[in-house]
């Protein structure tokens, strides 16, 4: 357990003191920065849209940070023969895969803490512009309004924040097997293409399940190849609750939006990530599982990949 601790340690300081790490973390501010200042001329979802935004730069800043740090941390160790000096200390490698994947998502768990911070400010500092409320106002309600409205948009913030970062961690965890074997020149263009394909798993299970889809009664062959794949690429759509958190009131108890109707209450939201999180785990055991089976026959002297 300390060697591994040891291993997470180092790990994180180094993805956090690579120049892109700090880099990335000051154009995602820059960007949350300038979107918080801009209109969105959406007709009074002007919050929910900058919302939307800021998460999809956080998850594609904070996924980049990671795959980089993914490649340096493991394949070019290995090319370098940094690895093969580490090896030779007494440390299994089921413990440098495991150590260098949680030290790569604490980097990415630290760049979501501070991205979503400066977004949460953001929509804080934006909400009585977008809800036409005056901020100096003296009248009491409307103080209670803007208070209730930021409340209820930080709220949907938080868990979407968590999401986001299990979204990376399950891709970083690919990256982390990938890297066992290739560079960043091919871990970067692969992520992306499993990143859009799990995006797109959803629309498989009509093909392996659903009996009153078109395609259900014609080949079992394609209700097979459907369900392998539903398996074997990350379901990203476990980690996309935006239609709730982002597009829908939080009935906060104590504000105007725990009576409406269609407001989410906050512990199906938190149950809805318990989810995710136990998802999260199982596909990352598979594959740090696979990524541990590629390292076990990987030269670490370097020259192959």
């Amino acid at each position: 357990m300390y060697r591994t601790l040891v291993i997470i340690r180092h790990t994180f300081v180094e993805a956090v003191v690579q120049p892109i790490f700090s880099l990335l973390i000051a154009l995602g501010i820059a960007i949350l920065f300038i979107f918080g200042l801009l209109p969105f001329f959406t007709l009074g979802e002007d919050a929910n849209m900058f919302k939307s935004v800021g998460l999809d730069v956080i998850l594609l800043l904070v996924l980049i940070s990671t795959l980089f740090a993914t490649s340096k941390s493991i394949f070019d160790e290995i090319e370098d023969r940094t690895m093969l000096t580490l090896m030779s200390k007494p440390v299994k490698k089921w413990e440098v895969i495991v150590g260098k994947y949680l030290g790569i998502i604490g980097a990415a768990l630290l760049a979501t803490v501070i991205l979503g911070g400066v977004l949460i400010l953001a929509t804080y500092w934006r909400i009585p512009g977008d809800y036409q409320l005056r901020v100096n106002t003296l009248d009491t309600n409307e103080k209670t309004q803007i208070l209730n409205l930021r409340k209820m948009h930080i709220a949907g913030l938080l868990p979407s924040l968590v999401l986001s970062w299990l979204q990376v961690s399950v891709l970083a965890a690919i990256g982390v097997a990938i890297s066992t074997r290739v560079s960043l020149v091919v871990n970067l263009p692969v992520v992306i293409i499993l990143y859009i394909a799990g995006n797109l798993t959803r629309f498989l299970f009509p093909l392996s399940g659903d009996p009153t889809a078109p395609l259900a009664d014609r080949s079992v062959v394609v209700k097979g190849f459907a369900y392998v794949l539903s398996l074997v690429l990350p379901y990203l759509e476990t980690f996309d609750l935006r239609s709730v958190t982002v597009m829908r009131p939080i009935a906060l108890a104590g504000t105007e939006f725990a009576l409406n109707p269609v407001a989410v209450a906050p512990g199906v939201i938190w149950n809805y990530v318990g989810m995710g999180f136990l998802y999260a785990i199982c596909y990352t055991v598979f594959a740090l599982a696979v990524g541990m089976w590629m390292f076990q026959n990987r030269e670490l002297g370097g020259g192959e990949g």
